[in-house]
């Protein structure tokens, strides 16, 4: 939530594109920015997909446009004339010509150029924590080069580098909830210790917010957890505790998590891969190193505040639905 005691000068744009815009994340940024009264392009690979955020603004405000972002002319469209551009593309795992290099380097190199073509001040990268460049994860390697590439473009880019987001219809909580829900054990990679700090969607869609419209952001990497961390092995227990529905769990070795993986990785879409596996050897929490949350003037939610909210229909007896977008 943002604090009321910030009074740092904003400036608000008249025109802001969206690439992502129809996705988890971009379905709270779209709810944060319409009050500010301007125009919104959520550009997507599917317009029709996006057709559901026009009622969050005025009529005619919020605008879904095609732009798949291999598209050098689509993402230029959807660029021209915006004061401000967001890239929140984003993947979790590879699939054909959807790579890591291509969605998260070359995407987000080919947005910048359009952005700053089309007269944009003001760009927004969404990264995530522990992007490197040395790091042992195609993922977070591919994060860290698409930030190097944004940046070589637009200097005073606004990176956001999110812990784990959750929310009703994330990704993360509601994936294991379901599997707790069908399966008798869970395994525990690596032995489950790894740390998250998981983050609220609707802190995220505030600091995205306030990055698009405070001066004093410009050129800033942003490091967003929320106010506590937990072992994966803690999640997986909150979970069960909150749907009631408790399975063993049992450590898996790394070499065996990636062999099992690999088998995943057959699945149209993978619940594990080997690369997420590689991701979980390090911790996902802040480091210090970096502004957050509190230095934009934003208190991080608990998790424990908001799980019960869309986790419930997971408990015993409970009629399974698919939750709404916050």
């Amino acid at each position: 939530m943002m604090s009321a005691a910030n009074t740092t000068t904003t400036t608000s744009p008249k025109l802001v594109t969206i690439f992502g815009g129809s996705g988890f994340i971009g379905r709270q940024l779209v709810r944060e920015l319409a009050p500010l009264g301007c125009q919104i392009r959520v550009a997507v690979r599917d317009p029709n997909a996006a057709q559901n955020l026009k009622p969050c603004g005025d009529v005619g405000q919020i605008t879904p446009i095609q732009a798949n972002v291999t598209s050098e002319r689509q993402v230029n469209a959807a660029c021209d004339g915006a004061d401000a551009v967001i890239n929140l593309v984003g993947i979790l795992y590879e699939k054909g010509a959807r790579t890591f290099d291509a969605m998260h380097v070359q995407a987000a190199r080919r947005i910048a150029e359009a952005a700053k073509a089309g007269g944009a001040s003001r760009f927004v990268q969404m990264s995530a924590l522990g992007a490197s460049e040395g790091g042992s994860s195609a993922y977070a390697r591919s994060k860290a080069r698409g930030e190097a590439a944004v940046r070589k473009i637009f200097p005073d880019a606004v990176v956001i580098r999110p812990s784990v987001v959750f929310g009703p219809e994330d990704d993360f909580f509601n994936r294991f909830a379901k599997l707790i829900r069908l399966s008798p054990i869970m395994p525990l990679v690596g032995g489950g210790q790894q740390k998250f700090q998981p983050v609220y969607v609707g802190d995220v869609a505030d600091a995205l917010r306030a990055a698009v419209v405070r001066a004093d952001m410009a050129g800033e990497t942003y490091e967003l957890g929320g106010p506590q961390t937990y072992s994966f092995q803690e999640i997986l227990e909150m979970i069960m505790a909150e749907t009631d529905r408790h399975v063993g769990l049992v450590p898996l070795p790394f070499e065996l998590a990636k062999l099992q993986a690999a088998v995943m990785e057959l699945l149209p879409a993978p619940p594990l891969t080997r690369d997420q596996v590689e991701l979980l050897k390090t911790d996902n929490v802040c480091s210090g190193a970096q502004p957050g949350l509190k230095d934009i003037g934003i208190e991080p939610t608990s998790v424990e505040v908001i799980l019960p909210s869309y986790l419930d229909m997971y408990r015993k007896g409970g009629r399974f639905k698919r939750t709404k977008p916050i």
